[in-house]
């Protein structure tokens, strides 16, 4: 008998789906809320959770994440009293079981969840089957929600042969990720070739990638193999894959298809087993849409999809960071361990790390070198540009959290902080829409977004978009 959660405002539909969990034996509860929903699968043991989108407190696209976080890792399906292709493809992103609408009939429901149930059984079985391994994640710090989904991912890449396509903004860690995947595979006791396509000269771009003979062209005084052949039986990383030539592009589709390719000036071919993981920071269906990136080549790349977090999206991961980082830098400039005061860890919390985890390290590492012989880490120790960034921050959202005629209530530090980067955040968002005149490629392309997340943080923030 499986446990299911109903979260919907309308009894009509509470009603409807208890009684059809009922007559298939199983037990239901329901909640008209979204916070009610939340609380319930954080102490319940639920199988499935029926998740309405338009809620009374809040979206419950926004909770999806949450709920599936929940002790029990329930299968969610997305129930919506209109259609969305938008929401429908961010709610299968996030992981969601299924998104339907309420229209759909009870036999279509029904059988939606029959089949997760039986995914979550058959996965529940293949688990107890497995043997527990530790995954090697090196310099991966954390254990919020949304890295510990990317880490999920991680491992499951690692057990097939499948193309590994990473996203993610610039600094998140995508090579971190990369080599976490070959660390853990098959193929960890090869060799990881790492090919910056950003630093590729283009006229040299072929002899790189696929070596050349003797003589093939001037300076080839020997033959030499390509990057490609270096990565036999091994793992090929092509880093900032967006940047590759379109010259390039349709002869490594069919190296990617055939493992076989000819050096230049060579007369036969040689083969090179390989392993691919591609990234990039770069929107590549934009790029597709406006004629710079291959659509076959890209469908060929991302097999097996991972979408790196930003660093203000898992922010619970600061303190962590910082203390590993810090550590680590002490430990190689011979330093005596150092402590950081609350309101260092806060204004780090506060700052919005539009660099991500790279600029997070730098800015330590800097810091560091300001306190060399201080013992304690203070704000002062930060760079100027982010001591005034946050405190500009407070200052603007001081007159909209401040109540009462004396002006000395204020409310909690986490809600304080919540509302400054949320206003700020929509803000970003009105600003962008109004400058690219609601066009989401070109909008992609200037906020560094993928085209899901730009339309996730759209719906969150209730900003209206016509594109």
């Amino acid at each position: 008998m499986a446990k299911i959660l109903i979260v919907d405002d309308e009894e009509m539909m509470c009603a409807t789906l208890s009684t059809l969990v009922e007559r298939k034996k199983h037990t239901a509860t329901s909640a008209m809320t979204l916070k009610e929903g939340i609380d319930l699968a954080a102490k319940g043991d639920f199988d499935v959770v029926f998740l309405d989108v338009k809620m009374p407190d809040g979206n419950g696209l926004d909770a999806l994440p949450t709920i599936e976080a929940s002790p029990s890792n329930p299968e969610v399906i997305i129930m919506t009293g209109f259609g969305d292709p938008n929401g429908a493809e961010l709610a299968i992103k996030c992981g969601a079981w299924d998104y339907i609408e309420k229209g759909f009939s009870i036999k279509e429901i029904t059988l939606s969840l029959d089949r997760a149930l039986q995914y979550r059984k058959e996965k529940q079985e293949a688990t107890l089957k497995r043997k527990p391994v530790q995954l090697k994640r090196e310099n991966i710090i954390g254990s919020s929600p949304a890295l510990n989904s990317c880490l999920d991912l991680v491992a499951q890449a690692a057990e097939s042969d499948a193309n590994i396509f990473i996203t993610g903004e610039t600094g998140t860690g995508k090579e971190l990720f990369a080599r976490a995947i070959y660390e853990n595979s098959l193929r960890s006791q090869e060799d990881f070739v790492v090919v910056d396509c950003t630093s590729l000269p283009e006229t040299l771009v072929e002899s790189l990638l696929f070596g050349h003979e003797r003589g093939s062209f001037t300076g080839a005084d020997r033959a030499q193999n390509g990057l490609v052949r270096q990565a036999d039986k091994g793992t090929l990383f092509l880093d900032e894959v967006g940047e590759l030539p379109m010259t390039l592009q349709k002869s490594f589709l069919r190296v990617l298809q055939e493992h076989r390719f000819r050096p230049v000036g060579a007369n036969k071919e040689v083969e090179s087993d390989f392993r691919l993981i591609a990234a990039t920071n770069r929107d590549l269906d934009a790029m597709v849409e406006n004629g710079e990136f291959r659509s076959d080549l890209l469908f060929r790349l991302r097999t097996f999809i991972i979408e790196l977090p930003p660093l203000r999206e898992r922010r619970e991961d600061i303190k962590e960071l910082a203390r590993y980082h810090i550590d680590k830098f002490c430990n190689q400039y011979d330093l005596p361990s150092k402590g950081f005061s609350p309101d260092f860890l806060e204004t780090l919390i506060s700052y919005p790390w539009p660099g991500n985890v790279r600029e997070f390290v730098n800015t330590l590492e800097r810091s560091l070198t300001t306190a060399r012989f201080d013992q304690t880490l203070y704000p002062k120790h930060l760079p100027s540009h982010i001591r005034v960034h946050v405190r500009r921050a407070e200052m603007e959202a001081g007159t909209s959290i401040v109540t009462g005629e004396t002006g000395q209530s204020l409310p909690k530090l986490q809600e304080y902080r919540d509302t400054i980067y949320a206003q700020a955040e929509k803000d970003y968002l009105q600003q962008l829409m109004e400058k690219t005149r609601n066009n989401i490629s070109e909008a992609c392309r200037i906020s560094g977004l993928s085209q899901s997340r730009l339309y996730a943080l759209l719906k969150k923030n209730a900003v209206a978009r016509t594109n």
